[in-house]
């Protein structure tokens, strides 16, 4: 398995070096910069979904594994079958937000996959102890998991251009501290033994990004004087 994943790693590797245009260069990053995302009332509420999307997703999915295996009695075949659905489903809601993030724009495009994403986790939470209908939830589940942050990269491009060297780097430093959050909590509550509680835990966790999501709406842009 190491070594199938390695390869892939060099065939993208490969594909990033013969497709990349040359020349790409970011804006230098310095402490004006940083000083400068920290005053934008809607970078803050960006980072802070990106935040609050990973510690939702992380709850459940460090011990998803164990989770299925405890409330189902799975199979390692039918666990592993679960983590491929995760994965299959995330690349098409990736593949599908590039599509139409163009003619719906990034925030209807965030909103739609970000709904998905909390669908998919309510539906494990309300379905735990049903090895069918949580592998369906985790497929639903997995058209947002990938293509939410993506969009969250394009919206933090979209909302300070000049910023974006820094906003899109820190987006990623944000979603690590979402998976450690995440991660400490579902800890937290599987080692008492809170087995479906952690689906409702991170259900409260994405539903606070979706209320943020919807905050961090677009202001129509004003008309011009007649």
């Amino acid at each position: 398995a190491y070594g199938e994943i390695g390869a892939l790693g060099c065939v993208s590797f490969l594909l990033l070096l013969l497709r990349l245009p040359a020349g790409l260069k970011g804006t230098p990053v310095d402490l004006k910069t940083w000083s400068a995302v920290g005053r934008s009332r809607t970078i803050v509420l960006l980072l802070a979904i990106t935040m609050l999307q990973m510690s939702g997703q992380f709850v459940v999915f460090t011990f998803m594994g164990p989770l299925l295996k405890k409330l189902t009695e799975a199979s390692p075949d039918a666990i592993g079958l679960v983590f491929a659905l995760y994965g299959v489903f995330g690349f098409l809601g990736v593949a599908t937000a590039t599509r139409i993030v163009d003619t719906w724009g990034p925030y209807r495009t965030s909103l739609l996959f970000t709904c998905l994403l909390l669908a998919g986790i309510t539906g494990w939470a309300l379905s735990a102890g049903t090895y069918v209908m949580m592998a369906t939830a985790v497929a639903i589940w997995g058209l947002g998991f990938a293509s939410t942050n993506s969009m969250q990269q394009v919206r933090l491009v979209a909302a300070a251009p000049t910023l974006a060297s820094a906003t899109v780097a820190l987006n990623t430093s944000v979603l690590y501290i979402g998976q450690a959050v995440g991660s400490a909590v579902g800890g937290l509550l599987f080692a008492r033994g809170l087995l479906r509680t952690l689906g409702f835990v991170a259900v409260g966790f994405v539903v606070l990004a979706l209320i943020l999501v919807v905050l961090t709406r677009p202001r129509p842009a004003a008309a011009a004087p007649a």
